[in-house]
């Protein structure tokens, strides 16, 4: 699948696993969901542009590497990627958050922005969008739409579980963005499920129904 990565080491799919049964409670979901968004961000910067220092280690100068071009930020789609946010800002801490909030509209059944707070130097950024599960795709190509709205224009976006459908739509909306996933699970079922999936991320996140 063009401009879709998914992120396959042995580490992330036993997480990944682990997340995905249904005894896995609250208190371990958060910690492994927290774990594998780590991990996958090492993925997701990987083509982050780099310049050459110079510098003195206690024994002689020399010469490193670090980071140029734009800055970071993490943009998660409420509610459920807010349980991605921590292990990516243990690996970038320099890194700004923003947040999005899209509800569907029940007769249209198309997104609605409720909420769109972003870093006012958005357009210097790099920016990360994540949300655990990419079911139809309206929540993070309509995220996306506000972001590109706003200025953005250096976007990837970041899930653990994709269905083909939602992959589809947000190539076919937002065919510059970048798509990051654990896993590219069979379908969406009658209800908009991923299936074989891991049931409502945020219900599991927060130990809500």
């Amino acid at each position: 699948m063009n401009g879709v990565h998914v992120i396959d080491h042995p580490l992330i799919q036993h997480k990944l696993t682990i997340i995905r049964d249904r005894s896995t409670g609250p208190k371990e979901f958060r910690e492994l969901l927290d774990e594998v968004a780590l991990l996958m961000a090492y993925e997701v910067t990987r083509d982050l542009p780099l310049e050459q220092v110079e510098i003195e280690t206690p024994i002689a100068r020399t010469t490193g590497w670090t980071i140029s071009g734009k800055k970071v930020g993490v943009v998660p789609i409420l509610r459920a990627g807010l349980g991605m946010v921590g292990g990516i800002l243990r690996l970038i801490p320099t890194a700004k958050v923003g947040h999005i909030g899209v509800y569907r509209d029940p007769e249209t059944l198309e997104p609605v922005e409720y909420y769109c707070k972003l870093p006012t130097d958005v357009a210097e950024r790099d920016l990360i969008v994540v949300d655990p599960m990419l079911a139809t795709g309206g929540s993070a190509a309509a995220a996306i739409r506000f972001i590109k709205e706003r200025g953005g224009t250096s976007i990837r976006l970041m899930a653990l579980i994709a269905a083909p459908e939602g992959i589809e739509r947000v190539r076919g909306h937002h065919p510059d963005v970048p798509i990051f996933v654990a896993a590219v699970d069979e379908r969406l079922n009658e209800h908009a499920y991923i299936v074989p999936g891991l049931g409502d991320a945020g219900d599991r996140l927060f130990g809500t129904r």
